[in-house]
């Protein structure tokens, strides 16, 4: 059984259009950008050329090339810029064209961006998004399919979400520039185009920190995020067929996570499976393991099982369908976790 959660009331909404995910990324920025002046949108090539996958097209010249601002190639630089902005009133939303480019920006983020709200005693704080296009699945080049989320779960003071769906990409990045303090908000690239559905034309938010339910069953739960959820649902299909049924859980927020919906579900079905295409060692997936340990041991039926990318660089063109999960390695799992 599908679930419906946090859908619009019928009647409530005046109007919706069909939107992919990026395009609701586009949709949340433009409804900030049109409501607050300080909302201020930097990055490389995301003014005249409208950001490389097209997330900012139009916006500069709707808002002016003051609100949606070019910037040099530095991505340190485009963070250490911000995050002054930020102290001063404004509310920098960044674009990294990929994920993997993050890092010559690192030091900025873990030395400053997540630790001025503790060393100011709460006198400052720095309220800026950073937008990361990640994962693999477009046969990019090196560097630009990394997954490394657990290098900012592990940085207290940032939250980090990553959408699913058009919805909760538009709900969470309005939700994402109003919160005090910085988001990493991350946009998997495999589904950025992959589907459409109903996405109010009004502002909404979808509440950091709080998880989904997707599917509800009874024997096995699934923990997932990002463009593993189309992988997982597949999985749980498939599984269904022959009289498995999954509760889906989509975390939506990497951290802080929703512990609660994932014991709840976890104490139901006695039976965990958790799908990531990160690598194995070190990745979000080990946190929920210890989560699920915490709350929810003695309800266990079985050992928790994982699937997730291997522990090497994300391949190249080739290769990279090897590396990522499939339906097949997540129904192999969920029926090791039943016939244990």
């Amino acid at each position: 059984m599908v679930m419906s959660v946090e859908q619009p009331k019928a009647g409530s909404e005046k109007k919706t259009n069909q939107l992919t995910l990026i395009q609701a990324v586009t949709d949340g920025l433009r409804t900030m950008l049109q409501e607050d002046e300080s909302v201020i949108l930097l990055g490389e090539d995301i003014g005249k050329n409208g950001g490389v996958f097209r997330a900012t097209d139009g916006l500069q010249e709707q808002f002016g090339e003051d609100r949606v601002i070019d910037t040099p190639l530095s991505e340190a630089g485009i963070i250490g810029t911000s995050i002054g902005m930020a102290v001063n009133g404004f509310k920098p939303v960044v674009e990294m064209q990929f994920f993997g480019f993050i890092y010559p920006a690192y030091e900025q983020i873990m030395t400053h961006v997540s630790r001025i709200r503790m060393r100011t005693m709460g006198h400052f704080t720095v309220p800026m998004v950073i937008r990361a296009p990640y994962g693999a699945g477009i046969r990019a080049p090196e560097v630009h399919s990394d997954s490394v989320e657990a290098l900012f779960t592990h940085m207290p003071g940032i939250k980090v979400v990553c959408p699913s769906s058009a919805y909760d990409a538009k709900g969470l990045m309005i939700a994402a520039i109003e919160d005090p303090d910085p988001v990493l908000f991350l946009e998997p690239l495999r589904i950025y185009r992959a589907n459409r559905e109903e996405v109010p034309e009004r502002k909404y938010t979808v509440e950091i920190g709080k998880g989904k339910k997707l599917k509800d069953g009874e024997d096995v739960t699934i923990i997932v995020w990002g463009a593993m959820v189309q992988v997982a649902m597949k999985a749980a299909e498939q599984a269904e067929k022959r009289g498995i049924t999954c509760d889906v859980i989509d975390l939506r927020t990497l951290y802080p996570i929703d512990k609660d919906i994932i014991a709840e579900s976890v104490q139901k079905t006695g039976r965990a499976v958790i799908v990531h295409e990160a690598h194995e060692t070190g990745g979000v997936g080990n946190d929920i393991v210890s989560i699920i340990n915490d709350t929810s041991f003695l309800y266990l039926k079985s050992p928790i099982e994982r699937v997730t990318g291997f522990d090497v660089p994300v391949p190249l063109f080739a290769l990279e369908d090897h590396y990522l999960p499939t339906p097949q390695r997540v129904y192999q799992a969920i029926e090791k976790v039943v016939h244990f």
